[in-house]
């Protein structure tokens, strides 16, 4: 799956996170989250639902479709 970076970093801004905070709230490394923001890393599916939760966002909300 990949995660749609635009749409990652809206959900990011609605709830104040940085990647750091993100990382911290979902337990996946900072290194990670940057990757993935950005494009540079594909997420598993696992990880995606980590993410959207500690966005409190479905899942549908930040991967490309």
């Amino acid at each position: 799956m990949k995660i749609n970076s635009q749409k990652l970093q809206i959900a990011m801004a609605n709830a104040a996170y940085s990647a750091k905070e993100l990382s911290e709230k979902c337990g996946i490394s900072q290194v990670t989250i940057t990757r993935i923001s950005k494009g540079f890393q594909e997420a598993r599916p696992q990880t995606i639902g980590k993410i959207a939760k500690a966005l409190n966002v479905p899942v549908t909300d930040i991967i490309e479709e």
